[in-house]
This record gives structure tokens, C-alpha cells and sequence, in this order.
């Protein structure tokens, strides 16, 4: 699991779209959706529902996403 990761996953959580998510983050749609297929089989489980349009965050996933924001936030007031 890598900070990278964890902002993606928020990323997509925010905006229900891949491509959206990709575009904020700097990088193309498959390399986002890669790290987040790579951080889902670490953890075991799907974070979204990749069916609907727009993406839907499954409910373990919004568990998850919850404590990445935290993460996040966290590290941020580290680099401060």
C-alpha cells in the first residue's frame, strides 16, 4: 500500500469516474486503474464497483477510502 495508492482511490471516490480521477492526479486512466487493481488484491477485496456509471464505491470501500482521507490529512501535517 503506497500514499500514491491512497490518493488515487480518493481520487476516484471524489470525482465517480476513472478518467476524471486520472486527470486530477497527473497520470493516464491505466496507470491509475492499475495501482488501484494492485492495492485492491493486497487488501483482498474491491473498493468500487466498476459496473455502474458512475463508479460506485462498494461499501468496505467507502470504509477504507474514510481512513485514507485520515491518512493522508496526517501525512500532510507531516511535510508542514
Amino acid at each position: 500500500m503506497t500514499l500514491t495508492q491512497l490518493k488515487y482511490i480518493v481520487a476516484v471516490e471524489q470525482h465517480k469516474s476513472f478518467a476524471r480521477a486520472a486527470e486530477q492526479c497527473l497520470v493516464a486512466q491505466p496507470t491509475l486503474s492499475l495501482q488501484i487493481q494492485k492495492l485492491e488484491q493486497e487488501l483482498g477485496f474491491e473498493l468500487f464497483d466498476r459496473k455502474k456509471n458512475p463508479v460506485v464505491t462498494t461499501k468496505i470501500g467507502a470504509e477504507i477510502i474514510k481512513q485514507a482521507k485520515l491518512t493522508l490529512t496526517e501525512t500532510d501535517k507531516l511535510y508542514e
